[in-house]
């Protein structure tokens, strides 16, 4: 943790009205990559402050994981003197970014040509359930649903098996990582314009855009999607085998590849053999191959395999627990685990940041903030209120 803010972001402003995960994460995305970001949270807060166990203290686990490097203030939204503090904010920001429902802050008078005539550098950022248009259009949307309605369930799970759903809210994530993605394209174009835009994403479009080859298999070679429980439809032997003493997870991309694991388990033949030569024979003998392979890697313990593999420089590893991958030693290494000073729970662990910058460096610089913790100093700092002002305001439950 740091008070350095030499972040690429430095100097811009997210006002951040969102909660969950899918926007939560795309402004700390941000605030890690130097932003100042503003949480707006109604009086009673972000739902994931009381999505727990496990809490930390009165900290539920699954807010401070997504909300670090930001400042928190309450207000009222629906009524209309918070509606007026909003509207300053909003002329003080940059980004603005909100995953209300389709609506919620055109009622409120914040429309597009709202924010043309009175913020016109402001990118406003909307992540939706299904998008502002279409039969489903202004829905709200649910990480779980998407999985399910998108096809990714459908695709997940073991073969013959159940449909079975991520062990995280993968469609939240991707689509949080989306929002800030657009959101930083939007900021480059208004250099270039002098304007800000109306950016959409949503949990729809993101959950068929993580479809990926799987939905370029169906659009362009007409072939559904199916289950192939940890092996891959287009790519054999790709997937987790037995050992002696557990499973473990071999990647062969490509034919070079397959000869080198076939020499290096012993069974050098197998690059010869007409079932097993290319790709395209694996594939369409897979049950055979996984089965001999199976009856080789059970004769020995996973780390010798492990060991043999990556000498022979064949794509291979361990099927760690979530304790084990952060005790990795590559895990510290990387800085991806942050200890931050928070104001009531003293130290605390959080996931570090993904992406490393060699100038613009990312930075930890702030704990996820309490609820309100920052109510009076933004008020104060950046819209003038006096004490007096905010003392009514709290009285009149607008705060």
């Amino acid at each position: 943790m740091t008070t350095e803010n030499t972040g690429a972001l430095a100097g811009l402003r997210i006002l951040d009205l969102t909660r969950i995960l899918a926007g939560p994460l795309s402004t700390m995305m941000l605030g890690d990559m130097g932003a100042d970001v503003i949480k707006v949270e109604p009086p009673n807060g972000d739902d994931t402050r009381s999505w727990g166990p496990p809490f930390v203290g009165s900290e539920a686990a699954y807010f401070l994981g997504l909300n670090r490097n930001k400042r928190s203030m309450t207000l009222n939204m629906a009524c209309k003197p918070g509606q007026e503090i909003l509207a300053e904010l909003i002329k003080k920001s940059d980004v603005l970014v909100e995953n209300f429902k389709s609506g919620t802050l055109e009622k409120w008078g914040f429309s597009n040509e709202w924010l043309a005539a009175n913020a016109p550098q402001v990118i406003r950022c909307s992540i939706t359930g299904y998008g502002a248009n279409g039969p489903k259009g202004g829905l709200p949307g649910y990480d779980f649903i998407l999985q399910a309605e998108s096809g990714l369930m459908s695709i997940t799970g073991p073969q013959g098996g159940e449909p079975t759903k991520h062990g995280v809210a993968l469609v939240d994530v991707c689509t949080g990582m989306l929002a800030s993605n657009s959101i930083l394209g939007a900021l480059q174009a208004r250099h270039r314009t002098g304007r800000g835009q109306h950016v959409e994403v949503s949990l729809y479009e993101s959950s068929l855009f993580m479809l990926a080859n799987v939905a370029s298999n169906y659009l362009v070679g007409g072939r559904d999607g199916g289950r192939f429980g940890n092996g891959h439809p287009s790519i054999v032997p790709y997937t987790t085998y037995p050992t002696r003493d557990g499973m473990m997870a071999v990647a062969v991309g490509n034919d070079v590849q397959f000869g080198k694991f076939a020499a290096a388990i012993g069974h050098g033949e197998w690059a010869a053999d007409a079932r097993f030569a290319r790709n395209k024979d694996r594939v369409g003998n897979r049950e055979a191959l996984d089965a001999a392979i199976t009856a080789t890697l059970k004769t020995d313990e996973a780390p010798a395999w492990i060991e043999k593999l990556k000498k022979a420089g064949v794509p291979c590893g361990r099927i760690n627990s979530v304790k084990q991958a952060f005790d990795d030693p590559q895990t510290a290494a990387r800085n991806m685990i942050e200890k931050v000073e928070h104001p009531t729970l003293g130290e605390v662990k959080l996931i570090g940041t993904p992406f490393k910058f060699s100038d613009t460096k990312t930075s930890v610089r702030r704990a996820p903030p309490t609820l309100g913790e920052h109510t009076e100093e933004i008020l104060q700092s950046e819209l003038g209120y006096d004490a007096a002002k905010i003392a009514a305001l709290r009285s009149e439950k607008v705060l």
